[in-house]
């Protein structure tokens, strides 16, 4: 228990360092002794120097690990150190994890059998059509989802994974307290309802540009494997599939319009071997688990019963946006029954308004 206190007070002072924290605590043979240190130790320890023990030092004298404990709590936010039973599970696997993770939420032990979904902050409808089609069909089967809660394909990631009805991980590149971005705060909440949201950052960290690719080797190391959706060539989700070749996970990705910027990420990644996905089926095979959750064929129940008029306006719907103007003009529908009929199929989840008065079909009832 003394441990678990500097653990946390070390997290506080050195987050996102990865393997440099676990280091220094080595050198010093604990948590404690470390933190204990004075000056002329810490200027010993393994690429400090005499500037670096000392604004280390400094840093340190700022913080209580006593009080943050106690500050922690009045926030709603819990931790788990390493080695506490209820810390993920395959996230202790890989070779740098955080010593110490912030949550809101609860990680349970079947959150080890868990698949990342990531891809672009700027995704086209087919990408948050397959995102949450995807996520939906493995939270269904009792797969967690894991990704970032950034905009785009995170998001769709997230939202299918409640929609399944199944649990969902979200890892942050800020604080607990800090909603980022600031639309999804009731996503957030949600998640924390289903799953759990976490950090290694503390309380107040802002949302700064180099927490995120620190922070995607969460998003992998708590998975079993990850699957890119829509990504560019410079893209966080494929530092965040690199991050799972390295840690000996499984590398996905769903191919895409040719022509289409967003496409050129996934492909690359199946030119270099990464697994080819078309459905949920494609994602149970590779991390061995298709025989033991079988994904009923398209057809096998499970379709939202529809009106005629519903019928008619969701067949001229596909992942291209199509205008309101010419859905009442194919359709021959009144323009106020077509209204209606788009109302009701957004309620039910098969369709997605877009800015401008367009629709697409939206992904649970994509494949």
């Amino acid at each position: 228990m003394e441990d678990r206190i500097y653990w946390l007070g070390w997290q506080f002072l050195m987050p996102g360092t990865g393997k440099r924290l676990w280091s220094l605590v080595e050198h010093f043979g604990s948590p404690r002794a470390a933190w204990e240190a004075g000056l002329k130790e810490l200027s010993k320890a393994p690429r400090l120097g005499l500037e670096g023990a000392e604004g280390l030092a400094r840093r340190r004298s700022q913080i209580d690990p006593t009080r943050e404990a106690s500050r922690l709590d009045s926030l709603g936010i819990t931790f788990a150190c390493h080695t506490d039973p209820h810390y993920p599970e395959n996230l202790l696997q890989i070779y740098d994890p955080p010593p110490v993770v912030f949550l809101k939420g609860q990680i349970k032990s079947s959150d080890s059998l868990s698949i990342a979904i990531v891809g672009s902050r700027k995704p086209s409808p087919y990408g948050r059509a397959v995102a949450e089609k995807l996520a939906v069909d493995l939270a269904a089967l009792g797969i967690t989802i894991v990704s970032g809660m950034a905009r785009g394909i995170d998001t769709e990631a997230h939202r299918g994974a409640l929609a399944g009805g199944g649990r969902t991980l979200a890892v942050l590149g800020c604080g607990l307290d800090v909603v980022y971005p600031r639309e999804n705060l009731r996503l957030m909440e949600q998640i924390a309802g289903r799953g759990a949201v976490i950090s290694e950052f503390p309380p107040g960290s802002p949302p700064e540009a180099w927490h995120f690719p620190v922070r995607n080797r969460i998003i992998s190391g708590l998975s079993r494997g990850t699957v890119v959706v829509e990504a560019s060539e410079r893209s966080g989700a494929l530092i965040t599939a690199d991050f799972a070749l390295e840690q000996g996970r499984d590398v996905m990705a769903v191919p895409g319009n040719v022509v289409n910027a967003l496409s050129r990420g996934p492909h690359r990644l199946i030119k270099q071997g990464a697994r080819l996905v078309e459905g949920a089926g494609d994602i149970l095979d590779e991390i061995g688990l298709e025989k033991l959750f079988p994904v009923p064929e398209a057809g096998q129940g499970g379709k939202m019963k529809m009106s005629g008029e519903e019928q008619a306006l969701y067949s001229l719907l596909s992942l291209e946006p199509v205008s309101l103007d010419e859905l009442i003009s194919k359709s021959g529908l009144a323009p106020q029954k077509v209204m209606a009929a788009l109302m009701y199929l957004e309620i039910k989840g098969l369709t997605r308004q877009l800015p401008g008065k367009f629709y697409t079909r939206a992904g649970r009832d994509l494949f």
